[in-house]
């Protein structure tokens, strides 16, 4: 069974970005192979399209290595998020589909019980899918990867400090849900503007720090649902 370069590459980006492999650390070919259970080409692919994600750099007589961005280019990534993610509201209320809403709507109900139970330890996750879903919900593929691609990497260059308000930020949803549902596309992009410029103001830098080296022990990717 061959397994996608995909996998190889979700499974890397993700390692990266809750920090298993330090910034600037060197990403072996083999060593990864035999972590994640797979061939070299399909690790060669994957650091290919990480390379080009920004993850990885080529580095002469040391080959691939983790980027090491900096807090100015943190802060651009983070403000074009700022520019996108109304867009994206706008788009999705001309847009969207009876199945995006429901999708939408669904999160908001969850994200609004978990705030009235107490339970918020997945908050962040059900928020990420909200806004995820919204860029979909745009019809524009491109837009929705470039979006995709920002969240991974302000989650790799920053800490989010938890919301004192969460029923608040899920109130906040909720009216944006409204206004894409009545295909308001300005009122979309005027509230998503807000709450992405409160939700940015708790984003604090994430300072380089040792991460866990790349270990030959097996780690196999996740090949059950996998294709031949």
């Amino acid at each position: 069974m061959r397994i996608p370069a995909h996998s190889v590459c979700t499974a890397i980006r993700d390692d990266i970005v809750s920090g298993v492999y330090e910034r600037g650390g060197r990403l072996t070919e083999d060593l990864l192979a035999r972590r994640y259970g797979v061939s070299r080409v399909p690790v060669r692919e994957a650091l290919r399209t990480l390379e080009a994600e920004g993850f990885v750099v080529t580095r002469r007589h040391a080959g691939a290595c983790v980027a090491e961005p900096t807090e100015e280019e943190a802060a651009d990534l983070l403000e074009i998020r700022l520019l996108l993610e109304p867009l994206a509201a706008a788009r999705a209320a001309q847009r969207r589909t009876e199945a995006h809403l429901k999708v939408l709507r669904g999160l908001v109900r969850l994200g609004q019980e978990r705030c009235r139970s107490g339970r918020g330890e997945d908050l962040a996750s059900l928020g990420g899918w909200f806004h995820e879903t919204l860029a979909q919900a745009s019809g524009s593929a491109g837009l929705g990867t470039l979006l995709t691609q920002l969240r991974h990497k302000i989650a790799w260059m920053y800490v989010v400090r938890p919301s004192a308000a969460p029923a608040e930020s899920w109130a906040e949803h909720a009216a944006i849900v409204d206004a894409v549902a009545r295909g308001d596309a300005e009122r979309a992009r005027t509230l998503t503007a807000a709450h992405a410029e409160r939700v940015a103001a708790a984003h604090q830098w994430r300072p380089v720090r040792p991460g866990i080296p790349v270990r030959d022990s097996q780690h196999a990717v996740n090949t059950v649902s996998l294709p031949n």
